[in-house]
């Protein structure tokens, strides 16, 4: 178990003390990893006490663990606000006091990891030699950045990166309301690595960096330190901490089957005897005699219908077009036109839909396509994707294979015969997603050429679709 969790911090180059600590260790009979990266606020007066406090009650949350583990999570991180907070009030010299925290339980039986995040550390997901930001940046910087604004370079030069919107102790009861938690789950694939860090790592070392020193065939150890140094040769200018969970399952593949061998008098042996060729017997030219001018008469006859039918066709399309089509086409309306080339050539994974980039109402006359790695569709002011009047049958948003990741945030769909349709079930992820007048809310298609499938369909006893976490 040792082997597949590792994690590190160090004080950096600037800095004289590390408000930075970490979480590395398997709880309930090593059935759960618990992986965390708590960063007490850059600045702030009593990081490391905040710090200490939300590892705590992280810590203490998890030795008897019942019921949901997402619940369990944010049960921890509001304690833990509770005592920062109270800290605060209570002590008189940390009244700043506060910290971010990314937090992931792993369960490797069951290739499965949690979430819960507030703030600016971050959790990676590494599948197939690809990094993906799992969570988002809880800062006006990181807005920026995830909403394809700002490059990764220009966000971590920013002169405002490190300051924060949301983080554990800011208010007393802050952490309980709507979204202030960030919540998920994600399949965790056997070869798949998480990384959990601080933005000491993160604002020294971009995305490229971090993904070269993770595929290494190096052991978790060794890439936890050279993460470190990394950062500390970049300049090292905050703590920097990293945590990493492998899962060491070994992928399954298919064994290929051996060849046989066959010697080659066997093969003499099964041979069959040489055919032989059919005999041609070329047939006797048409002689154009009296008895076949009735034949000529009728073919001629024919071939000038024919062409008089092909004559008449070609009038009647080219008096339509120059009078005009009485059925107007269906032209895609501005919106859709941006978020569907957003979703295909956005450089981020992350795409906003709100007043100020498509709208909060996206109405759609076509399928939404997604076909590249990963998507978080991320809504905000009542988003939703509308069903147009001349819209046909057909799903109103498409995961294709190549898809590993998509997530669907804070989304209204409405009116449509198929809200999703996906053929990797694995892939899709809904947060806060609702289907409204949908008679499917999600469908998965099977592959033809899968071997087995396993699963049960489900009618809901009101006829509605619902999503629940």
């Amino acid at each position: 178990m040792a082997e597949n969790f590792f994690g590190i911090t160090d004080t950096g180059k600037i800095r004289d003390n590390n408000e930075d600590s970490f979480i590395a260790q398997p709880v309930l009979n090593n059935q759960l990893i618990v992986a965390c990266v708590i960063d007490g606020v850059g600045g702030y007066e009593g990081g490391e006490v905040a710090a200490a406090i939300a590892k705590e009650n992280i810590l203490k949350s998890f030795k008897n663990l019942s019921g949901d583990i997402v619940n369990t999570m944010r049960t921890a991180f509001a304690s833990a606000n509770e005592k920062i907070y109270k800290e605060k009030l209570e002590s008189g010299k940390n009244s700043s006091m506060a910290c971010v925290v990314t937090l992931a339980v792993v369960d490797i039986k069951n290739n499965k990891f949690y979430y819960a995040h507030v703030g600016d550390t971050r959790l990676y997901l590494l599948r197939d030699r690809s990094l993906v930001k799992v969570t988002k940046d809880q800062s006006f910087v990181g807005f920026l950045e995830d909403s394809g604004r700002l490059s990764e370079e220009e966000a971590m030069n920013h002169p405002k990166r490190n300051e924060i919107n949301k983080a554990l102790g800011f208010d007393q009861q802050a952490s309980l309301t709507g979204d202030y938690i960030e919540t998920g789950e994600s399949p965790f694939l056997p070869a798949d690595t998480i990384l959990l860090c601080s933005d000491g790592l993160t604002d020294m070392v971009n995305a490229g960096e971090i993904t070269s020193i993770l595929v290494k065939k190096i052991s978790l150890e060794q890439k936890g330190k050279e993460l470190i140094a990394a950062a500390n040769n970049a300049g090292g200018k905050d703590n920097i901490t990293a945590v990493l969970v492998q899962n060491n399952k070994r992928p399954v593949k298919q064994e290929a089957k051996k060849p046989v061998l066959v010697k080659k008098k066997d093969v003499e042996k099964i041979q069959e005897p040489p055919k032989e060729a059919p005999k041609i017997i070329p047939k006797p030219a048409i002689e154009i005699t009296k008895t076949n001018t009735g034949l000529v008469k009728v073919l001629s006859v024919l071939c000038l219908l024919f062409l008089l039918g092909f004559i008449w066709l070609w009038w009647r399309q080219d008096r339509n077009e120059s009078v005009g089509a009485t059925t107007p086409k269906t032209v895609k309306n501005a919106q859709e036109i941006r978020l569907q080339a957003l979703i295909n050539g956005s450089i981020n994974d992350t795409i906003l839909i709100n007043d100020s980039t498509l709208g909060p109402s996206i109405y759609l006359t076509d399928t939404l396509w997604i076909r590249r790695d990963s998507l978080y569709l991320k809504g905000t002011d009542n988003a939703s994707l509308i069903r147009h009047s001349s819209y046909g049958t057909g799903p109103a948003i498409m995961v294709t294979p190549q898809c590993r990741s998509i997530v669907l945030d804070s989304i209204t769909l409405k009116d449509f015969n198929i809200g999703i349709l996906t053929s990797n079930h694995s892939a899709l992820q809904l947060k806060n997603t609702q289907f409204k007048n949908c008679l499917v809310a999600v469908a998965y298609k099977v592959q033809p050429d899968s071997l087995y499938t396993n699963g049960m369909f489900l009618n809901s006893p009101n006829g509605t679709n619902r999503v629940q976490h």
